[in-house]
């Protein structure tokens, strides 16, 4: 059905409409009919997409984005969501935990039934989870949908207010006055013009008419605060972006070079320093306990330049930045930041020197270096040589008692080679070397060597041991680290988005709460003042700038008389 939504000031107003946008006349037969009702002004009666009469299905969910209930609804849900992130410890913040099995059993050892059950719940994963990443989309489409709605409309509006208001706008303001006037007109208006100019008003005059306004960038304040919101919301889900955000943890022992996971960047442990206070240096209550002084990593930083993701090639590395970590001391690169976290006191081969012995001539083939990572392919002692055909970082043996590895951090590192070289066999002879000093190590060693015997793969002639590997009760031919330290690594590219919009977000709230919009409209009809004044808060403040006015041009009148909500019913 056609209607026709023209005012009689001949201004065309869209649909739905409340007040016209130019003279202020109420539109709605209503509040047409109610003339001691105040106005609402809250979009100066503008007409938004959200009160569209028959919508269809698009207008159905802006109507539900827009809607300032929904959105305190959906910003308690998300309250209620994050606390119950709070109540047990989060899988991102455990230490040496990566498989979800492992992640399981912590959670039952440590908090019996109920942890379980959080873990079952997805809880233990609350900030990474998909319902509570799309409560924080919801979140921020609510906030775009609900300032859209309302400050497209609104800009419309006070950009196209005309300077003569409808009498009915004017005597239905929280602010009014009515009176006659004797002296001229023009002149009187010229005065008064002046007095709010003082105030700092903004003043236009037409036809017997005055406009009188400041303030109105404090009108936009909720909404720049609702920009603000969004670049908050889309930073927060911008660190779910691997490359923007970071939050782990490394484990690194002396000597190790590792790859940070997720990046190209390499971390080498030059050397674990752990100092404590002195005798002298403690407090007495202190006496004959040892309180660490300082624990420092001598850490290089690498960045890989080729074959980065080749797992046939060696990584080619560049280093980038050396620095001692400690305790509030990281290193930094390019976002990157690497702090201290904590150690632990662990013994930790990190590579051997051993002989070829050939027991049958009783005599030393000759040695090589072995790392208990990443070992050699291949080595050669003079006329023999040892090809490295298996690798076990972590050995260990599965159900049907075949070798495996537990992990892939060298725990207890098992090493086969093949032996070729003079008086060998054209296959060559297979050999197991177990570089940890331990008897569980050498039981299996020497039964899996004697399994190998008797399969005809070895002769028994071939022996690999460490020489003296202990000398004066220090270990020889032997690297090791004695300590294993924990680093954190953290990358937050989005945090200066945070910073950037929480800074726009308080600006708009600055400008909400400080400045308030004031309007004045004044027109003369004949001998006959009319007078009305509006602002979106602190009316006892425009009731005053009104009756300061006013006085100056010898109208006296009580700043309580100006107010209009006795009328309201």
């Amino acid at each position: 059905m056609f209607q026709n939504t023209k005012c009689e000031c001949g201004h065309q107003n869209p649909v739905g409409t409340v007040l016209c946008e130019s003279c202020g006349k109420p539109l709605d037969e209503a509040l047409l009919k109610d003339e001691k009702a105040l106005l609402e002004m809250r979009y100066d009666g503008v007409a938004r997409r959200s009160q569209k009469a028959n919508p269809h299905f698009v207008d159905r969910i802006w109507n539900f984005f827009s809607s300032v209930k929904i959105a305190v609804y959906l910003i308690v849900i998300t309250l209620i969501g994050a606390s119950l992130g709070t109540i047990l410890q989060q899988e991102s913040t455990l230490i040496n935990l990566t498989e979800r099995s492992e992640f399981a059993a912590y959670y039952k050892e440590q908090h019996g039934t109920f942890g379980v059950i959080y873990h079952a719940l997805g809880l233990s994963r609350t900030y990474e989870s998909w319902w509570f990443i799309g409560l924080l989309v919801m979140i921020g489409t609510s906030l775009v949908v609900c300032s859209l709605d309302r400050v497209l409309p609104l800009y419309r509006a006070l950009s196209k207010q005309q300077i003569r208001k409808h009498m009915q706008f004017i005597n239905r303001q929280h602010v009014v006055y009515s009176g006659e006037l004797t002296e001229d007109k023009q002149a009187w208006l010229d005065r008064f013009a002046k007095e709010l100019k003082r105030k700092h008003y903004l003043v236009l005059q037409e036809d017997g008419a005055l406009l009188g306004e400041k303030n109105r960038f404090s009108r936009w304040g909720p909404y720049i605060n609702h920009i603000g919101l969004i670049v908050f919301l889309l930073a927060v889900l911008g660190r779910s972006i691997p490359a923007w955000h970071m939050d782990q943890y490394l484990t690194l022992y002396e000597g190790e070079t590792r790859q940070i996971p997720g990046t190209n960047y390499y971390i080498k442990n030059d050397k674990f320093t752990l100092d404590y206070y002195s005798e002298e240096e403690l407090a007495n209550n202190q006496k004959g306990t040892k309180v660490v002084k300082l624990y420092e990593t001598k850490a290089r930083l690498y960045e890989c330049t080729d074959a980065c993701n080749d797992l046939t090639q060696e990584p080619v590395l560049k280093e980038v930045k050396q620095h001692d970590i400690r305790v509030n001391s990281a290193l930094t690169y390019d976002g990157l930041k690497i702090y201290q976290n904590s150690y632990m006191e662990k013994v930790r081969f990190i590579s051997v020197h051993p002989t070829l012995k050939d027991v049958a001539g009783g005599s030393d083939i000759g040695s090589f270096d072995l790392r208990m990572d990443q070992p050699e392919a291949e080595y050669k002692l003079g006329d023999y040589t040892l090809k490295l055909i298996d690798y076990y970082p972590d050995f260990g043996l599965d159900e049907q008692t075949r070798p495996m590895t537990k992990s892939r951090d060298p725990n207890n590192p098992a090493f086969v080679f093949r032996i070729t070289g003079p008086d060998v066999q054209d296959k060559g002879e297979l050999h197991i070397y177990f570089a940890m000093p331990s008897e569980k190590s050498k039981y299996y060693e020497s039964i899996l060597n004697e399994s190998f015997k008797q399969r005809g793969d070895s002769s028994g002639r071939f022996s690999i041991q460490v020489e003296n590997p202990i000398v004066d009760g220090k270990m020889n031919n032997i690297e090791y680290s004695a300590f294993t330290t924990y680093l954190n690594i953290r990358m937050d590219r989005a945090m200066p988005y945070v910073w950037v919009g929480a800074a726009i977000s308080m600006i708009g709230l600055i400008m909400g709460f400080y400045w308030q919009h004031r309007r004045i409209w004044v027109r003369i009809d004949g001998d006959s003042l009319s007078l009305g004044g509006h602002t979106n808060k602190n009316t006892y403040g425009l009731r005053a700038d009104v009756a300061g006015a006013l006085g100056k041009t010898g109208i006296a009148v009580d700043p309580k008389t100006l107010d209009n909500r006795r009328n309201v019913r």
